[in-house]
């Protein structure tokens, strides 16, 4: 500022003395304004070329040259402006973060104004609800989720719950449940959290199934139990009815402990890590312990069924022997509970040619018909459940077997054509199985493990 006080002073003496010289005093009032007129005028010269920089579109660009005053603020002000545009660039910076951190949520993220209406949604929210993220912005939500469950909540206005609806792609063959809750911000804006619970309902619903099959299946001889312990308590019995009485109690309490064992052995393969390939086994071992448990059951069953039990080949089998012997036991010995007098039941490990082996077991039972086969793994589910208890099953033997399987690396196979008996398999993946010398695939002898039937 000294300094344009200093360039006016200067333009007035020079003004002034020009004036003196030429027209006495009055010359020289004449010439100190013209002299300041000159200098006004430049300073608005000057002042122009800062505004039209000022007003045009890339002020960011290249300044008008100046010195004094208007430079020192056309530097000040491209300064600030680069400040602000700088602020501007990181805040879209962050924004732009913060909208791909959302979009990466599990959780479907809705923006809604004061009137419902959607201002921004992520791809989680428009799988949900099946919006479409471009084209339903300032639709209605009302008008897109036609669940009455939701409008209900909407129109209700009490948001301290979240709601739960039918979600995209629900149908009668395919269950699919979201739940939505909305937050109150700002004013009148809404936001609109949904989350898949599918999974979480069905594991309910399998909880709650799982409790009630346990509770019906230990119910049962319990109930036989209680009556046989009354009847012995009540009634003067004879020695044979006595003795009667006494085992069929004792066959109902075998029958629960079978259970009760079936149901520790699924807890524990949920529960326990994934085996390791540090335990290696003969399978000619397995099959002697697995061939000797399946005669003795047809024997205890008194059924003269063909056991068919074909040699093993000469490998080891990497993974936990008990849970595999388990899994054979339980497939061999389903097929002596269910193939009638006279007929016949082959068992054994075969080569598929790529390197992996298959356990494999056909009987000629009366065979499962088709809407049945996709089940069979189900925990409690029988075909015929009268029959299955007469046989001593409890329900959970297929259920072992897959879990088994899996944890090996492996799949569980079924066919089965009513009236022509059935297909039972499970393969194991190559690198489970290594070859051994003839002489170490002689029958080991193996520690008893725990063989759970059904």
């Amino acid at each position: 500022m000294a300094v344009r006080i200093v360039v006016l002073l200067a333009f007035l003496v020079v003004g002034t003395v020009a004036g003196w010289s030429l027209g006495g005093s009055t010359g020289g009032i004449v010439g100190a304004w013209v002299a300041a007129l000159l200098w006004l005028t430049v300073e608005l010269v000057l002042g122009a070329r800062v505004l039209r920089w000022l007003r045009g579109s890339d002020v960011l660009g290249d300044p008008p040259e100046l010195t004094g005053l208007w430079g020192e603020m056309v530097d000040r002000v491209r300064r600030l402006l680069r400040a602000r545009d700088q602020q501007v660039t990181e805040a879209r910076q962050r924004m732009q973060y913060f909208l791909e951190a959302i979009q990466a949520s599990p959780n479907g993220v809705t923006l809604l104004d004061e009137i419902n209406r959607i201002t921004w949604c992520n791809q989680t929210a428009a799988s949900h609800f099946g919006f479409d993220a471009q084209r339903d912005q300032l639709q209605l939500v009302g008008n897109l989720v036609r669940d009455p469950d939701f409008t209900a909540y909407l129109s209700e206005g009490d948001f301290s719950r979240e709601v739960v609806i039918n979600g995209r792609g629900a149908s009668a063959g395919r269950v699919a449940r979201v739940s939505a809750q909305v937050h109150p911000y700002g004013e009148g804006q809404k936001l609109l959290l949904s989350r898949d619970v599918t999974a979480l309902e069905q594991a309910d619903t399998m909880r709650r199934d799982f409790v009630a099959n346990v509770s019906h299946e230990i119910r049962t001889p319990l109930t036989v139990l209680n009556g046989f312990v009354e009847t012995l308590q009540n009634l003067p019995l004879d020695e044979a009815d006595r003795s009667r009485y006494l085992g069929l109690m004792a066959q109902q309490a075998q029958r629960m402990q079978a259970l009760v064992n079936d149901l520790l052995t699924l807890s524990r393969l949920e529960g326990s890590p994934l085996p390791g390939g540090g335990e290696w086994v003969s399978l000619a071992g397995l099959m002697a312990q697995c061939e000797e448990e399946v005669r003795g059951l047809a024997s205890a069953l008194g059924k003269e069924i063909t056991l068919r039990c074909e040699p093993a080949p000469a490998v080891e089998l990497s993974g936990v022997s008990s849970e595999v012997l388990s899994a054979m036991s339980n497939l061999a010995s389903n097929a002596v509970r269910y193939t009638p007098s006279g007929g016949a039941v082959d068992f054994g490990w075969r080569e598929r040619g790529d390197g992996r082996l298959a356990f494999v077991v056909y009987d000629t039972g009366p065979g499962i018909a088709p809407e049945h086969l996709s089940r069979l793994t189900e925990r409690f589910y029988r075909v015929d459940r009268s029959r299955s208890r007469e046989t001593g099953g409890t329900g959970l033997g297929l259920a072992i077997v897959k879990h088994v399987v899996q944890r090996h690396g492996g799949e569980l196979q079924i066919e089965s054509r009513l009236g022509q008996g059935s297909n039972f398999s499970f393969w194991l993946p190559a690198g489970r199985f290594r070859a051994v010398a003839a002489a170490s695939a002689e029958v080991p002898v193996l520690e008893a493990a725990e063989t759970l039937q059904s």
